[in-house]
C-alpha cells in the first residue's frame, strides 16, 4: 500500500471506532480553502450538556520508534486545525458546543484523546 492508501485505511478504522462510540461522522477530509484540512468532523451525542461538534485529527504510526502519534499534533498543526474549524463554523453557521480531539493509532491500537487542545 502507498501512503495515501495507508492513510485512508486507518482513517476508515478511526471512523468505525468512533461510530462504535456513538459519534456520528458528518464530514471527512474537509479542505478549508488555503488554510488546510480537517480529517474528520463528527457529532458526539454522549455529552451530558447536549451534542458537541468535534474536529478530529487522525495520526497513525506503524510503531512508536519515531515517537507517539499524538506528538505529531504540534502547535503549528493545532493552529491550522483551529483556523479550519473557524472557517467551517462560519461556512456551516454552526451553533453547537465544539472541541478538538485526536485519534492516535499506533500499530493497531487506537487511542481517543478528547479535548486534546
Amino acid at each position: 500500500m502507498n501512503t495515501r492508501q495507508i492513510g485512508t485505511y486507518y482513517e476508515d478504522a478511526a471512523v468505525a471506532y468512533l461510530q462504535n462510540e456513538k459519534v456520528e461522522i458528518i464530514d471527512r477530509n474537509v479542505r478549508c480553502g488555503r488554510i488546510g484540512e480537517i480529517d474528520l468532523i463528527g457529532i458526539d451525542r454522549g455529552e451530558s450538556y447536549g451534542e458537541t461538534l468535534v474536529f478530529f485529527e487522525i495520526k497513525y504510526r506503524k510503531d512508536n520508534s519515531h515517537g507517539e502519534p499524538l506528538e505529531a499534533v504540534d502547535i503549528k498543526k493545532q493552529r491550522t486545525i483551529r483556523r479550519c474549524a473557524q472557517w467551517y463554523i462560519a461556512f456551516k453557521n454552526e451553533k453547537r458546543f465544539m472541541r478538538f480531539d485526536v485519534i492516535s493509532i499506533c500499530g493497531e491500537k487506537i487511542t481517543w484523546l478528547k479535548n486534546a487542545f
